[in-house]
């Protein structure tokens, strides 16, 4: 009896009251590592892959170009810090070097760091494999792209080599971007690891 009160007591009360308050949508943030990531790491691991692309093992024409693995995670995860002005300015240093035409790599670099900050929200949501197969399509195109467009500038078509190194920068985009996330899965809370 008093139960039945309770409850027809509470149901007036509700009815008089206002409609519980609706939550509102928090933005997603692209990055779950944005705290562990140090501005000191970033910078460690672009010019430790920028001192090991200057070495001859880029003459080989099918070595994959670990510079743009890295500015492209870096760009995903921390894009504040790492976007395209760093793309750029990797780009260009790496032209001078390469003594190619200067401004092509300093371009594919700008586009597929555009490209990828263009897709951030999709890619962070898959695994590594998946975010290799994601990119996949995107460095071929602009390497395509970078290909006809030194081959118009020096009036000579590089060959297919390039299409091959492409696919062994996707093959190693897992590996790399493990390697970049294994020093922040260390910095993270242990009660969010457990769940």
């Amino acid at each position: 009896m008093q139960e039945l009160k309770r409850s027809k007591a509470t149901r007036s009360s509700r009815e008089g009251s206002a409609p519980p308050p609706v939550p509102l949508p928090r933005p997603v943030g692209p990055n779950p590592i944005d705290h562990a990531t140090s501005l000191a790491f970033v910078w460690a691991t672009l010019l430790g892959v920028w001192l090991l692309s200057l070495l001859p093992w880029r003459t080989w024409p099918m070595s994959p170009d670990l510079l743009l693995l890295v500015i492209v995670f870096w760009s995903l995860h921390d894009a504040r810090r790492i976007g395209l002005f760093t793309a750029f300015a990797f780009g260009l240093v790496m032209d001078v070097h390469d003594v190619g035409p200067l401004g092509l790599q300093a371009l594919t670099y700008t586009l597929t760091v555009f490209g990828a900050q263009s897709l951030q929200r999709r890619l962070l949501r898959f695994g590594l494999v998946s975010q290799a197969l994601h990119l996949l399509p995107l460095w071929i195109v602009i390497k395509a792209l970078g290909a006809l467009l030194g081959a118009f500038l020096v009036s000579a078509w590089p060959g297919w080599s390039w299409l091959l190194a492409t696919l062994l920068t996707a093959a190693l985009w897992p590996l790399v971007a493990w390697l970049l996330l294994l020093p922040q899965h260390r910095l993270q809370d242990p009660e969010t690891t457990a769940s």
